[in-house]
């Protein structure tokens, strides 16, 4: 099998799970390729050299034929990893390094587990929708696909913006805001979710568009089909907005619009047998919690 591994920063405790990943792929005669930077990062703290076949400095010079991209840290990682899985057609896991870890699958004690269900091919693959963004001046080039959500903002002033959406150029609302979240189901439970937004099943085929501090009562969060199209066009008394692809942002000018449609691409997602959307949602946001429970 070839792997590819793309990380960040780990804290100390994490320093033998890092051993025991390259172990146990060299173990299986695996050809291993790491990000340049994450594979210096172990070397200069860790003071080990992994045996590896070569090293991938972006999503544009990865090695042909991969079967495999593990996302070593916690969601943060595993959103930036998305490119690098796209940009070469293969399924992701997320080896959890860092805090809560939603979208990492993998813990400390399922570790080993986790590596044998895959190595094995006994593990199943989760197809994840993606937001393409367009606009003009084509601000996020190659990197305009978001797996979480869009987030357009007010920048450098306390005054809302109002944000006109259009579904498929027909008008459907103007929010006046701190801001507009439109969120994939699998960024339904990120920001979404802490802004008021439902909780969206993953492969329900749906978009939501969350106002983030709304200055209107009326105005909550809708669910649209992802078969629409999405014309953004914000307004303010500044001269800019934010507008955020997942963890990119830039700074665009009001007369500049966004489109937003559904990706022809797909996040390929590994899927293991001790995962449960649910299980997810019980353990790690505490969804449900009651003590009659």
């Amino acid at each position: 099998m070839k792997v590819a591994i793309f990380g960040r920063k780990f804290s100390e405790n994490f320093n033998r799970n890092i051993y025991k990943i390259f172990e146990t792929l060299n173990r299986n005669k695996c050809e291993i390729f790491v990000f340049e930077e994450y594979f210096q990062y172990i070397v200069d703290h860790l003071y080990f050299k992994p045996k590896i076949s070569g090293t991938f400095t972006n999503s544009f010079n990865m090695p042909e034929g991969l079967d495999l991209l593990i996302s070593i840290g916690g969601d943060g990682t595993m959103l930036e990893s998305v490119t690098y899985a796209v940009s070469a057609d293969i399924p992701v896991v997320g080896i959890n390094s860092g805090r809560l870890g939603f979208l990492v699958q993998v813990s400390d004690d399922t570790l080993q587990s986790a590596l044998s269900e895959i190595l094995e091919g006994r593990n199943t693959i989760e197809n994840r929708t993606l937001i393409e963004v367009s606009s003009s001046s084509e601000r996020f080039d190659n990197l305009n696909l978001a797996l979480n959500e869009v987030t357009i903002m007010r920048v450098n002033t306390s005054s809302m913006i109002s944000i006109n959406v259009y579904l498929n150029d027909e008008f459907l609302n103007t929010y006046w805001s701190d801001g507009l979240i439109i969120a994939t189901p699998t960024g339904s439970t990120a920001y979404s979710l802490s802004a008021g937004g439902p909780i969206i099943i993953p492969g329900s085929g749906n978009f939501v568009l969350t106002p983030v501090s709304p200055h209107n009562l009326s105005v909550r969060p809708i669910v649209i089909s992802d078969d629409n199209v999405l014309r953004l066009k914000a307004e303010g008394r500044e001269k800019n907005y934010l507008a955020s692809v997942d963890y990119r942002q830039a700074c665009l000018p009001f007369e500049e619009e966004l489109t937003l449609k559904k990706s022809t691409k797909k996040l390929k997602l590994i899927k293991l047998s001790n995962t449960n959307f649910f299980n997810t949602l019980r353990n790690k946001l505490l969804w449900g919690m009651d003590k009659r429970n």
